[in-house]
């Protein structure tokens, strides 16, 4: 049982835990977890983690967010992972702070990365984690505020929901994506009050 997972985000200390580089550090923090190292490998950051007799392979693309799919079509294919044990790891607008969705596929939503990884992969059908980071930026503002970091008040959220993350990989592996939607999908992390 061999899994892919994916953090997405863009390299460089500029971009380092920005909302757009969630995915990097949900995968950070999984393999962090289970004992892993990300070693630099053919556009990827990679690192392998043994789990409940499954196998991950993490990886977090070096090839800036809106060339995701070359890493992800690469790993995929070197790994021979089947398209349902891939698990792509992405910041989005649509959905607020509070809110962590696992989706089996459907439509990049505008988000370059995943735009990327469909083109590639020829299908939009591919598990995801949406990492909602709200959009509570005025017009115009969109690109600062996804570049930008989280606030102070943001941060034991965002940390929360990092943690969950990692369960929700775990999951996903071990019982599979429907149960784990069903158990995940409608938790919410309310703002430190």
């Amino acid at each position: 049982m061999k899994y892919l997972i994916a953090g997405l985000g863009n390299i460089g200390d500029k971009y380092k835990h920005t909302r757009h580089n969630i995915g990097f550090d949900v995968a950070d923090a999984f393999v962090a977890k289970h004992g892993g190292t990300f070693i630099n490998d053919r556009l990827a950051d990679v690192a392998e983690c043994k789990w409940k007799g499954r196998v991950f392979v993490v990886i977090k693309p070096t090839t800036f967010m809106n060339l995701s799919g070359k890493a992800v079509k690469y790993w995929v294919d070197k790994e021979k992972i089947a398209l349902e044990n891939l698990l792509v790891i992405m910041d989005e607008l649509a959905l607020p702070l509070e809110v962590l969705r696992l989706r089996p596929g459907g439509s990049d939503a505008g988000h370059n990365g995943l735009k990327s990884i469909q083109e590639l992969l020829g299908t939009n059908q591919y598990p995801r984690l949406r990492f909602g980071i709200g959009n509570n930026f005025p017009k115009g503002q969109q690109v600062d505020y996804v570049l930008g970091r989280w606030t102070e008040q943001e941060e034991r959220q965002v940390q929360q929901k990092i943690e969950k993350s990692v369960e929700i990989i775990e999951s996903f592996a071990t019982i599979g994506i429907a149960r784990t939607m069903n158990s995940y999908n409608n938790l919410t992390f309310p703002a430190a009050g």
